[in-house]
């Protein structure tokens, strides 16, 4: 039982939730830049969602992190 508690905090642990930036991009280097203020860390992956750009970031030790940082203009990650 102790052994599953462990391996199920573990799986628990290493889930990728989205955590919201405050400030808005204007392109992926913008969102990179304001996710790495947050959480430093290397850089797994950035998309362009839409209304918010998602920075996918490996921490020092291990966490994995989804920055959703919101897009500037129009939502296309252009400016109007």
């Amino acid at each position: 039982m102790r052994h599953f508690l462990l391996t199920a905090l573990l799986i628990i642990s290493c889930i990728a939730l989205p955590v919201q930036a405050a400030s808005q991009a204007a392109d992926k280097q913008q969102a990179v830049d304001i996710a790495q203020q947050k959480f430093p860390g290397r850089v797994l992956s950035v998309k362009n969602k839409g209304e918010y750009f998602h920075v996918k970031i490996l921490s020092d030790n291990g966490e994995v992190r989804i920055i959703k940082v919101k897009t500037a203009g129009n939502g296309n990650g252009k400016q109007k």
